[in-house]
């Protein structure tokens, strides 16, 4: 089936603007307090569980959820302005992000009653860390790959494998994870596969840090060994995860995270060159800045089809696919503009500080949630041209 590819053209309406000063305020008192650095990326703060329940308690986790959850049944266009403004800032997230961008609204859709009651207001609150158990070895980012098994026995299931890649493994209370529960079909190789809510930090389960070039341990390989999972934690259909984890990974390759990774080192060259920037300097930041606004506009747009109840999976994959490769390729082109920044500069030391952190860890931004080569096949399909 071929998807009507359309970016509506949304602009961000008053009550966001208004919201984005409150975030900033936030943000500012924040770093005058010495929680975090905005200008150290490779911080070893990144876990700040103290920042997280500051954040839940001006109602900015869990915005767009239902009140009786703990949510504020705000919308998708505002949370994008606090996501936006958190990144802009280099803020410690680590800790509610993935919750609060999709590991929540998949316990909306498909948990029981009394689990959506026991864990979502803690989301909301900002006290407890999910990952994603999708990736596998020798996997790569085919999800329908997986091997990981879950076992029917009494009163749930025993999980035996590995996943990996997984990003706060080693801090997450919990994981949505895909297991396979029956073998694909020959007509259907996405059938078998099951989503499950698991409570970390319990016998059965290993957790092996993945260290990075940049000497950070973000990263994790998660082994199960006779697992239990019990019946209640199965999150929808069994057998039919594969339609679940497409609607999930719309909230996972659309927002400004997913260009805004390595902005930091932008900022800082515009620092640098000063209010009165040569015409090579002038030239490069404005084509990077005017690529920046594109992606904005697209990914805005896919927050606004969000909110009308929308699954805009080839807009996200495209928003993906664009911002990831564009933020993996800014630290170099920065370098190249930042020869010419004088010596004498006031942060000179920084921007070089900044750019060798960001350099080592570009390679993993078009890995992270969906390599280019599957998103582009995602698009392809979905345009028709395959």
């Amino acid at each position: 089936m071929t998807a009507a590819l359309r970016f509506d053209p949304i602009r961000l309406p008053e009550k966001c603007e208004q919201l984005r000063k409150e975030v900033r305020a936030f943000l500012a008192d924040e770093i005058a307090a010495g929680t975090f650095d905005p200008h150290k990326p490779n911080r070893e703060d990144t876990d700040a569980p103290e920042f997280s329940r500051r954040v839940g308690a001006r109602g900015w986790l869990g915005m767009t959820w239902p009140k009786k959850y703990g949510g504020q049944e705000r919308s998708f266009l505002e949370r994008y302005v606090v996501t936006e403004e958190m990144r802009v800032a280099n803020a410690p997230t680590r800790r509610f992000f993935v919750a609060d961008r999709q590991s929540g609204p998949v316990l909306l859709k498909y948990a029981p009653e009394h689990i959506k009651m026991e864990i979502l207001p803690r989301i909301c609150r900002g006290e407890i860390c999910f990952a994603i158990g999708m990736s596998e070895p020798n996997s790569g980012s085919d999800l329908f790959a997986a091997k990981t098994r879950a076992t029917k026995t009494d009163g749930g299931y025993l999980i035996n494998g590995t996943k990996i890649w997984t990003s706060s493994a080693h801090i997450a209370d919990y994981m949505i994870a895909i297991f396979r529960t029956s073998p694909p079909t020959k007509e259907n190789r996405r059938h078998g596969l099951t989503q499950f809510l698991v409570k970390m930090k319990q016998p059965g389960i290993k957790v092996n840090p993945i260290g990075q070039i940049t000497g950070q341990y973000e990263f994790n390989e998660v082994v199960f060994t006779d697992f239990f999972v019990p019946d209640d934690h199965v999150l929808g259909e069994v057998d039919g995860a594969w339609k679940q984890a497409t609607s999930e990974l719309a909230y996972e390759r659309s927002g400004p995270e997913r260009f805004l990774e390595t902005y930091y080192v932008l900022t800082e060259l515009v620092r640098a060159v000063g209010p009165n920037p040569d015409t090579r300097s002038a030239e490069g930041i404005g084509r990077l800045v005017a690529q920046l606004h594109t992606m904005r506009r697209m990914s805005v747009s896919v927050a606004g089809m969000l909110q009308a109840g929308k699954e805009p999976v080839v807009e996200a994959s495209i928003v993906k696919d664009i911002g990831t490769v564009w933020e993996q390729q800014l630290p170099h082109r920065v370098r190249d503009l930042a020869a010419f920044v004088e010596e004498t500069a006031t942060n000179r030391e920084t921007l070089e500080r900044q750019l060798d952190f960001a350099i080592k860890t570009a390679p993993k931004l078009t890995i992270q949630g969906g390599t280019t080569e599957v998103l582009r096949g995602i698009i392809a399909r979905g345009l028709g041209l395959r």
